[in-house]
């Protein structure tokens, strides 16, 4: 894959609070309209998993949960909201780690997507209502063909889309965004067996293309601007029918920190 030496990110402005059964779709392209911009051939659009939650319903009032004695256990320990704590194990197919830190306990969690994370994506910032929290779609790869099938209803072009949400790293402080849902774009260009700039040929080099594309997208996501979706022009890729952000998920087998 060839790459320019030029790309471009729009932040899209505009864009509402968005509820369960909102037209997405349409939302993304009146605000590609407000830009002043037509979809092209080849743009991607990067999604935060909030609107798309919002718009499928996956926000969950706490008053409506009951905990059970695993999460009250749990919380007691860190001193967290059981209900929130029953929801990260609703979400988990496995707990990793439960741990005090400086600021807050730490439940490091499965997700029954495969992805591990703190708290299973379970989350409480701009969800928009009081006492309420949000979860991960149920198919992220699913809501971004559905999401770029109802944006080429509008725009007459389909696009790319990454989903995202933001993870912590192991070996890394921070936070950056990543990519938990695809559509046309492909998770991994795997480079094996090209070679480098000065004719060595790679043994084990695979590009992380769309998360590289989501962790760009942050720049402009920022937390209190209210700008769930960037526009990204420039990257050459090719359209792939099956892609998913689930080959980024590392088989246990492959875990060497378990």
């Amino acid at each position: 894959m060839q790459h320019g030496s030029r790309i471009e990110l729009f932040a899209l402005p505009g864009i509402p609070d968005v509820h369960e059964g909102d037209d997405l779709g349409m939302l993304i392209a009146a605000a590609i309209k407000r830009l002043g911009e037509t979809l092209r051939d080849g743009d991607i659009l990067v999604v935060a998993h909030k609107v798309i939650s919002k718009s499928e319903g996956r926000v969950v009032r706490l008053g409506e949960m009951t905990p059970g004695t695993r999460a009250c256990g749990i919380a007691a320990l860190l001193g967290k909201d059981p209900r929130k704590v029953q929801a990260i194990l609703d979400e988990s197919e496995e707990i990793v780690r439960v741990a005090r830190t400086k600021t807050a306990g730490a439940i490091i969690a499965r997700h029954r997507h495969g992805w591990v994370s703190a708290n299973a994506g379970v989350d409480e910032s701009n969800v928009g209502q009081e006492d309420a929290i949000l979860l991960l779609p149920l198919d992220p790869d699913e809501s971004a063909r559905q999401l770029a099938d109802a944006i080429e209803g509008w725009c007459g072009v389909r696009p790319g889309i990454v989903v995202t949400d933001t993870f912590g790293r192991a070996w890394r402080r921070g936070l950056l965004n990543v990519a938990i849902g695809l559509c046309g774009i492909p998770a991994i260009v795997d480079l094996i067996g090209t070679e480098d700039a000065y004719g060595r040929r790679l043994a084990v080099t695979q590009q992380a293309l769309a998360d590289e594309i989501a962790a760009a997208s942050g720049l402009l996501m920022l937390k209190s601007a209210r700008r769930p979706v960037v526009l990204v022009r420039g990257i050459e890729w090719h359209p792939a029918a099956a892609v998913s952000a689930r080959d980024y998920v590392r088989p246990v087998q492959e875990d060497l920190f378990r």
